[in-house]
């Protein structure tokens, strides 16, 4: 198991067969930078396109098809002082018609202070003066190529991950993704200093990241759609549009893990998500929304 410093020269606006950027086996852990989601890198030059340029793709040798790559996120380390985000919530987490009469969306700088774990803005609130928000960095947007010679823009969200902009993405969490391609091709990208539920107004605190990573393949393991987990937690991801679409997909992917992989009755899994299971927004911005179904592991047979 080697871990690899890798620098990365060129970043992906798609998530897809890609050439990839550098190969790892299974049990390696990488270290490299993400760029932010307009393409600015920990310099504050801009150094690609956007939205959300990804680093990688990294080839990983054994995953193939109907596998699962696991990414247990170690480290999300903010490398720049400074973050943005937009200070107009989404029109579409509002009645109609009140976007008429909300003011035009602006860029906000905000100040990051690693060493404190805080963020501030640049410019203080008329009201809320020099707000302090306690830094929580998470990644927006990580994948793996999907099927079919696909590539998916990262503006938007699938099976294979994408953009997905979960606040549960964060360093200690593990997150499993299906294998469509030979090498699963993993990107990552898009970190957030601070980010509320949903990214409703289109972005979090975006800003360039230094992140560490490993990844395993699990040979023969199938799955349908993001799965992840953390000391307490596991939880499944549906990413679609309509809302109730994304509910659907996540809700089966978790009766699906409940029955196969800790082998509860589909009644008994049934009685633990109806009582037990608690849901978490993830992107309602993006083309496709996110939500995650979420059990705690308390509940779960030993």
């Amino acid at each position: 198991m080697t871990t690899h410093r890798f620098e990365p020269t060129r970043y992906w606006n798609t998530i897809g067969s890609h050439a990839p950027a550098l190969r790892v086996s299974d049990g390696d852990t990488i270290i490299t930078r993400t760029i932010d989601a307009h393409g600015s890198d920990r310099h504050g030059r801009q150094v690609s396109d956007r939205p959300n340029p990804q680093t990688g793709p990294f080839y990983v040798d054994g995953a193939e098809p109907g596998d699962t790559l696991a990414v247990h996120l170690a480290r999300l380390s903010p490398d720049r002082p400074d973050g943005f985000m937009r200070d107009r919530v989404a029109p579409n987490v509002v009645d109609p018609d009140f976007v008429a009469t909300m003011p035009d969306s602006h860029l906000l700088i905000w100040d990051i202070d690693a060493a404190a774990g805080i963020a501030t803005p640049r410019e203080p609130f008329p009201t809320l003066g020099k707000l302090a928000l306690p830094l929580d960095p998470m990644i927006g947007c990580f994948g793996v190529a999907p099927a079919l010679g696909q590539a998916i823009s990262t503006a938007t969200s699938g099976p294979h991950g994408g953009n997905m902009d979960y606040r549960g993405f964060r360093a200690g969490a593990t997150v499993y993704f299906p294998v469509a391609v030979e090498g699963a091709l993993f990107f990552i990208g898009d970190g957030h200093a601070v980010q509320g539920d949903g990214e409703i107004v289109g972005t979090g605190i975006e800003t360039s990241f230094e992140v560490e990573f490993t990844v395993r393949v699990l040979k023969g393991k199938r799955t349908g759609w993001p799965r992840g987990e953390n000391a307490t937690d596991i939880f499944t991801v549906g990413n679609a549009r309509p809302l109730d679409q994304a509910v659907q997909h996540a809700t089966t992917e978790m009766l699906r893990w409940l029955t196969t992989d800790y082998g509860l009755t589909f009644a008994e899994a049934s009685v633990l998500l109806g009582q037990c299971v608690e849901y978490d927004l993830g992107n309602i911005y993006d083309p496709a929304y996110t939500m995650v179904c979420r059990l705690a592991k308390r509940w779960l047979p030993r």
